[in-house]
């Protein structure tokens, strides 16, 4: 088994396996502007719709990520905005379907297709963290772009809609959504800084 972690490990920095997970990125990408339409159409005034896809700007933001390492480049201040939101929205979207199920929300297959979707868009952000090149400065401008969108969030009230009973726990999910925030930024941070430091 430990020959096939290595193989995947030493694989992620491959041409192949970048256009791969760029497709799939991209394809995950367009899906979600579309799964946001009804709530981008309903949202006024209309400079806010920009803060509204959540997940997708995310995912978006990582998928030129990829392409910049296919063409051999690295740009810090968008490898900072693309693994930390893409981390939180992965890690959120996950914990909002669960609490929904736990307090009576039907399942369906739209829910399992999003907690694997999202599960992914987790673990690719923190599995690249290696190949980061972050400082201060990027980290600093994406921490004050992911917090300024929680506050919109949940103080404008465009978060992302939630099921029919999380709904009189609004105030609940924008609070933990401030703490993954948090937690999203230190542990991108930390991840590039020892696997950096390491090599590995």
């Amino acid at each position: 088994m430990k020959w096939m972690w290595v193989w995947f490990w030493e694989s992620l920095g491959k041409s192949w396996f970048l256009w791969i997970l760029f497709v799939i990125n991209l394809l995950g990408t367009i899906y979600g502007f579309y799964w946001y339409k009804e709530q981008l159409a309903s949202t006024e005034p209309a400079f806010l719709r920009v803060f509204v896809p959540d997940s997708p700007t995310g995912s978006g933001l990582f998928t030129l990520v990829l392409f910049t390492y296919i063409i051999g480049r690295s740009v810090p201040v968008l490898e900072a905005l693309a693994s930390i939101t893409n981390f939180k929205y992965g890690v959120w979207a996950v914990a909002v379907i669960i609490a929904g199920w736990s307090l009576g929300n039907e399942i369906h297959w739209q829910d399992i297709m999003l907690m694997v979707s999202h599960t992914g868009m987790a673990v690719e952000s923190a599995l690249y963290a290696r190949y980061y090149k972050l400082s201060w400065v990027p980290v600093g401008i994406a921490a004050l772009w992911t917090l300024n969108n929680d506050f919109l969030d949940y103080v404008m009230y465009i978060h992302p809609w939630l099921p029919a009973e999380l709904v009189p726990y609004t105030g609940v999910v924008g609070l933990c959504t401030v703490l993954l925030s948090l937690v999203s930024i230190s542990l991108i941070w930390y991840l590039n800084t020892i696997l950096t430091r390491n090599k590995v």
